[in-house]
């Protein structure tokens, strides 16, 4: 049996088509896994998945918690302390690499007002009283990411991985439908959703030109086989949504010699 391993540093679209797709307690889809059993029976793929907040955040992180969140226990769910500060993207070996655009796309964060480290604080408005009125004294807001920060700090990450390994580098796009926006005529509407979509698809292109990292065009998936299939809402996959872009993702590997001529 020939054994891959992928890193795979991202949230729910990388998650969910690469490992498990669950609605409730049912497994909607079972992982990239189930194309290599029918296409490539003597290989599997070990998918190593951490959650991630967004780039300035990853370049700053070192693997450890800092002292004003360690002794906390907050509700954080799918984005623990040890993953948000975790540095193992650029330790864990690795035949490839997966990242995401849609953490810089979508997250706000907080930066302490001290020692200026960076945080997510998931589901805030669940938290208590007491640990809100903390993240209000020791944080302050920080900006969204645009598309040209968010691609310099993509360029420093790929520089160094690059440093430490030769393995190829897939980067998901998002996209660009979201559900129910029904617009024709932008006046007024710079800063919706969907145009920040398409920037950062087009910067991640000049991205890939720049540096050779590969793009797994979700954007044209979703544009070729129809959103009303591949997509539930702007971020989640339907089940079929998962295979589509798992299929992607496996040709991709197999553009890049990772496997057997199969996609």
């Amino acid at each position: 049996m020939r054994r891959l391993t992928v890193f795979a540093k991202g949230n729910l679209d990388v998650r969910d088509s690469l490992l498990v797709a669950r609605s409730g307690d049912a497994i909607l889809w079972n992982g990239i896994n189930a194309l290599l059993r029918e296409a490539s029976p003597d290989t599997r793929i070990r998918v190593q998945h951490e959650t991630w907040t967004r780039s300035d955040a990853l370049l700053r992180a070192n693997g450890k918690v800092p002292a004003d969140l360690a002794g906390r226990v907050l509700p954080l769910k799918s984005h623990p302390l040890e993953t948000q500060f975790s540095d193992r993207l650029f330790s864990a070996p690795a035949d490839a690499y997966i990242l995401s655009i849609q953490p810089d796309l979508n997250f706000g964060l907080v930066r302490h007002r001290q020692d200026g480290h960076l945080f997510h604080p998931f589901d805030y408005p669940a938290w208590s009283e007491d640990d809100r009125q903390w993240l209000r004294a020791s944080y302050e807001n920080c900006a969204m990411l645009d598309a040209a920060a968010s691609m310099d700090n993509l360029e420093r990450i790929l520089s160094r991985l690059r440093a430490v390994s030769d393995a190829p580098i897939l980067i998901y796009n998002v996209s660009a439908v979201v559900p129910g926006e029904n617009i024709h005529c932008h006046v007024g509407m710079e800063d919706i959703l969907s145009t920040r979509i398409r920037r950062f698809n087009l910067a991640l292109i000049s991205l890939s030109q720049r540096t050779g990292v590969a793009i797994i065009d979700v954007d044209r998936l979703v544009a070729q086989h129809g959103a009303d299939r591949l997509k539930i809402d702007t971020t989640h996959f339907t089940a079929l949504g998962c295979e589509v872009v798992a299929r992607e993702v496996l040709r991709t590997l197999e553009d890049h010699g990772l496997l057997d001529k199969v996609f």
